[in-house]
């Protein structure tokens, strides 16, 4: 049950639903049914991690997680995530809460908890990020999937220093996630390219042209991004998402690259919405099942331990594999 303390805690640090909420942060976005349910992704995120702030425990997280509809459940493990990793870091918290989730009921949502573990380090300083990423066992994609983290730090800025980080386009200072700092700068640009699609509303003309005026050298990255909260959270029809696949233009196999991501985050979780099936269907000529196969048969390779991170060699194999297709489309 939730403590006095849990409560303040929660009054202190919890976002309101209003607050993450289109019309509160000022995207340009027309209210549709389509858009409230893309509205509803940043509230469930918040119902997590208000549960886990208060410090309820494992159990009875789990447990109010389970009243979540499956469409959206991932999105709360992802608040709960973020509040149990701000518990952990706190001074005197020294508990295993987040590994607790991640090895436990969070499993099959783990590449969204690593999200959530991002959330967490936009509202911690960064020395205190050493301490983020708890050590796992018998957890899958642990930790080659950890650069989510780093992607949810990227959202998290955007979506709520949209100023700063979309208007005026500026950079993360690098940091040493996984001993890669050069990385760092690009995993959060693929985390800006998800916050593009809700900042947006699912809008495939503004997302474009809001991709289009980073700098060149960011825009796969985004591309990618953008391909993935496309296809895990919808918030577009099929005509919308014909004319996202044709604004992609150049960035088609980054686009491609986040919606096998998707599919394989959904796929992992166990529940496939019916628009992440069109999405795959409309952006890569795929099937959920095609979509999946490719994601396991890229994922690992000889020499995995090179410069380049595991997680993006594992992006560049998909991107290998669907350029030959888009080659063949094309003919």
């Amino acid at each position: 049950m939730s403590t006095l303390l849990g409560v303040l805690r929660k009054r202190v640090l919890a976002p309101s639903l209003a607050s993450v909420g289109f019309a509160e942060r000022g995207f340009p976005v027309v209210h549709t049914d389509v858009t409230a349910r893309l509205e509803a992704v940043p509230q469930a995120v918040v119902c997590g991690f208000e549960w886990a702030i208060e410090g309820a425990s494992l159990w009875e997280i789990e447990r109010r997680l389970a009243l979540i509809e499956p469409e959206q459940r991932g999105f709360a493990y992802e608040g709960a995530a973020m509040g149990y990793s701000v518990l952990d870091a706190m001074p005197g918290g020294g508990s295993d809460r987040t590994r607790e989730l991640l090895e436990g009921p969070g499993r099959p949502h783990i590449f969204l908890t690593y999200i959530g573990i991002g959330f967490a380090m936009a509202r911690l300083p960064r020395p205190l990020w050493k301490k983020m990423l708890p050590e796992l066992t018998g957890v899958a994609y642990h930790p080659v999937m950890s650069w989510l983290a780093v992607d949810g730090y990227g959202f998290d800025r955007a979506y709520f220093d949209t100023g700063k980080w979309v208007e005026r386009q500026a950079a993360p200072e690098p940091y040493p996630w996984a001993g890669r700092p050069e990385y760092f700068p690009r995993a959060f640009d693929q985390g800006v390219g998800r916050a593009l699609w809700f900042i947006h509303g699912g809008n495939p003309d503004a997302v474009a042209a809001a991709a289009g005026r980073f700098a060149e050298h960011r825009r796969a990255d985004l591309w990618s991004g953008i391909g993935l909260a496309a296809t895990f959270a919808g918030g577009s029809d099929q005509l919308g998402l014909a004319r996202l696949r044709r604004a992609a233009g150049e960035y088609h196999d980054e686009l491609g690259l986040g919606v096998v991501f998707a599919v394989k985050a959904r796929t992992y979780s166990g529940y496939v919405p019916a628009h992440t099936s069109h999405a795959c269907g409309a952006l890569v000529d795929l099937t959920v099942q095609e979509a999946q196969n490719l994601a396991d048969r890229t994922e690992r390779a000889d020499g995995d331990d090179g410069p380049e991170p595991p997680y993006e060699l594992w992006r560049e194999r998909i991107r290998q594999e669907l350029r030959p297709a888009a080659a063949r489309r094309a003919s």
